[in-house]
């Protein structure tokens, strides 16, 4: 983006003019809100000149996604980077990234790339359709928070395949409705209307079969497991799916990795341990479920 007239015009954007309200009211500069915009249209740019350069289009979708996710390796792991509007619109945050936004960005610029549709509006499209219920955005509760529900929608979509159960999953029996009953965790549910499609996605979850691999097992299930497998970690917190996700990444050695960004570490990494002894170092953490992006 260049010149006085373009930036007049991305400022008629409503997601730019809602952060910018904000970024006003807490004294930051207009300026430096116009440059984290600038930035993430150019490194949407870069990103995909980086892919088609790569003469990778015709590779499956999980080694795209493994090529993708590497290029975002020491990128910056922040919390919380949907949380920035006052009512919700999509949100495109390239410069720091938690672990669902890291999932997310890779399955959109692989789709992207697959579609050979690689512009900004194709990545925002893209990346619309993976986080919000259906493709539509439609205020908070469209969003798909629970990580085990993103799967489904997204099995649904034709955009990923849940292959927990038939490489060695077992029954996940759990009631999930954290949400709900931690309305105080989350601002925008004190809108009774979007607790109610909390609420209602929450019974539509606990309706269905779930499954995960436990930590037991998850080594045994290696063979069966590819690079860009999308993996959740199951967890012990009560009325919660999940509390962590990333891509299975196979390395030069045969071992089977874990990429994510991470917390810890505070950037997007692959890590030195194998996925299974990267589940068990967390007491919290059950096991895993395993969803396999679908080539387009």
């Amino acid at each position: 983006m260049s010149g006085n007239q373009s930036r007049r015009d991305f400022l008629k954007t409503s997601t730019l003019s809602a952060i910018s309200l904000i970024a006003l009211s807490k004294g930051i500069k207009l300026d430096s809100v116009l440059k984290f915009f600038d930035d993430n249209e150019k490194l949407i740019k870069e990103k995909f000149s980086y892919l088609v350069n790569a003469g990778i289009k015709d590779e499956s979708i999980g080694n795209i996604i493994g090529e993708v996710g590497k290029s975002f390796i020491g990128t910056d792991y922040v919390a919380g980077t949907l949380e920035v509007n006052n009512s919700e619109q999509l949100v495109v945050n390239l410069t720091g990234l938690d672990c669902v936004t890291f999932v997310e960005n890779c399955l959109a610029f692989s789709r992207c790339l697959k579609k050979g549709k690689t512009t900004i509006d194709d990545y925002k499209a893209e990346l619309i359709n993976i986080r919000y219920r259906d493709g539509v955005i439609d205020g908070y509760g469209s969003r798909l928070h629970y990580f085990c529900d993103w799967i489904y929608n997204n099995q649904e979509k034709g955009i990923v395949k849940d292959i927990t159960a038939e490489i060695g999953g077992n029954t996940y029996e759990k009631v999930i409705d954290f949400m709900s009953t931690h309305t105080k965790s989350y601002k925008q549910l004190s809108d009774k209307s979007e607790l109610d499609k909390v609420i209602i996605a929450e019974n539509a979850i606990n309706s269905r079969d779930m499954y995960h691999i436990p930590k037991s097992k998850i080594a045994k299930a290696y063979d069966l497991m590819q690079t860009g497998d999308i993996i959740a970690t199951t967890t012990s917190i009560i009325g919660l799916d999940v509390t962590h996700t990333g891509y299975v990444y196979k390395g030069d050695d045969g071992g089977t990795y874990f990429m994510h960004a991470s917390s810890k570490m505070k950037q997007v990494i692959i890590s030195k341990n194998q996925l299974a002894d990267y589940i068990a170092e967390d007491s919290k953490k059950t096991g895993i479920m395993v969803a396999r992006p679908v080539d387009v």
